[in-house]
């Protein structure tokens, strides 16, 4: 495994369950350069081992990508992760995890 997976697989095993990132937060949060790309595609090539919660990673606009839209949803209900009202996204204002600097319980950002 190269560094940028081992940093990408680091970020991601430290989303708390019921919280979520996107593939840009992630990118951010690695301590190498990566993009939302790169994140995707670390997580096809060695998301699925037992200690990397890739279902907690999404989209910009907090929706699953279309081939994982009904797994991905399912396991994020499971943890009570909160979802938008249309049962089809994720709600990224309560659910986006206070590491990425976003979500509920960070702190607001003139950027919002």
């Amino acid at each position: 495994m190269d560094h940028l997976a081992a940093e990408v697989l680091a970020v991601v095993r430290r989303i708390p369950s019921g919280r979520v990132l996107t593939y840009g937060d992630v990118a951010a949060l690695a301590e190498v350069e990566a993009t939302a790309r790169d994140v995707g595609q670390v997580l096809l090539r060695h998301g699925d081992g037992d200690d990397v919660p890739w279902w907690r990673v999404l989209r910009a606009d907090g929706t699953p990508p279309p081939h994982l839209l009904d797994r991905q949803l399912g396991l994020l209900r499971a943890e009570g992760t909160p979802l938008a009202p249309s049962g089809a996204a994720v709600d990224l204002h309560l659910a986006r995890w206070a590491a990425s600097g976003r979500g509920q319980d960070a702190q607001p950002s003139l950027f919002d």
